[in-house]
């Protein structure tokens, strides 16, 4: 069984620079440097399962499958780009994304998030 807690120590991560061309990120401000680790699925799945890490910055970016995440420390500002609604996360607090949906993440204070993800046609 995999768990974690806000606050838990998550382990080693690795660097995952935000440079997927289905993405289409874009740096707004700062220099976000993310990393992360894939726990479970990926690649030839559906489904993936795993933990995510961004330093201080703002970007634009297109979520790649629907997601579901909660997070573990950090504050955040995540703005939907079709409804124009933005959500403030921190430790402990859930949202869910849809496939495709284009988002600015504010990243305010250095965030750890754990996910879950579902891609139809697969990772």
């Amino acid at each position: 069984m995999i768990s974690y807690k806000a606050g838990d120590d998550v382990g080693p991560l690795q660097s995952w620079p935000l440079d997927n061309p289905a993405s289409a990120y874009v740096v707004r401000a700062g220099d976000p440097r993310t990393s992360g680790r894939i726990d479970a699925g990926g690649r030839g799945h559906k489904t993936r399962m795993g933990l995510w890490h961004c330093t201080v910055g703002t970007f634009d970016c297109t979520e790649q499958g629907d997601e579901l995440m909660t997070i573990l420390s950090g504050r955040c500002r995540l703005t939907d780009h079709a409804s124009n609604v933005t959500y403030e996360l921190g430790p402990n607090d859930s949202h869910f994304v849809i496939d495709g949906t284009r988002v600015t993440w504010e990243i305010v204070e250095e965030l750890t998030k754990v996910f879950f993800g579902y891609k139809r046609e697969g990772y």
